[in-house]
């Protein structure tokens, strides 16, 4: 896979500041999503929160950055992000200002774990100026971390930032 070398055009901070993902946010909007960590896996370090909340914050801003690449974050790091996303104001503004709204489309089997697109989805972080937690991009099966998230997302059916939410898959949505 190749990896970007140039970033679609629109608004981007200062590169020093796209370093620490921490400095994308307000310093209440980060730590109400480190809490939302916290609340969602009792007994899990506040210093362990806030790394998962950096992670699911470099995810999104790569997510909406390269669009056009497929992407997945690992289990521990899909904990950030869902902390991210119910913040629902912060997430959206975080997404626009990088490229656009990034969809969520939870599923979970383990049999779905795609080492490469976890790969992939690092490169892409680092094409987006951050450097990824190696430690939280771990397949399904490892528990060094616990965390609530139980997704993981099928490599044919990776994270697609769109304008209106859509089935990820070449499969027939499911309608109530």
């Amino acid at each position: 896979m190749t990896v970007p070398t140039e970033r679609p055009p629109g608004p981007m901070p200062d590169p020093q500041a796209a370093r620490d993902p921490r400095t994308l946010l307000e310093p209440r909007r980060f730590d109400g999503v480190v809490s939302t960590i916290v609340d969602n896996n009792p007994g899990m370090t506040a210093d362990v929160a806030e790394r998962i909340a950096c992670e699911g914050i470099k995810f999104t801003v790569a997510a909406a950055t390269y669009r056009d690449q497929a992407m997945a974050p690992s289990r521990v790091v899909d904990e950030g992000w869902h902390a991210l996303i119910l913040h629902t104001a912060t997430y959206a503004g975080l997404c626009e200002r990088f490229g656009g709204f990034v969809h969520h489309t939870p599923g979970y089997d383990p049999t779905f774990y795609d080492p490469k697109i976890l790969d992939r989805s690092q490169e892409l972080i680092r094409a987006a100026g951050f450097e990824s937690d190696r430690e939280l991009w771990v397949g399904p099966d490892d528990r060094t971390f616990t965390v609530a998230a139980n997704c993981q997302h099928q490599k044919e059916c990776a994270i697609r930032p769109m304008p209106t939410p859509q089935p990820p898959c070449n499969k027939p949505a499911i309608v109530p």
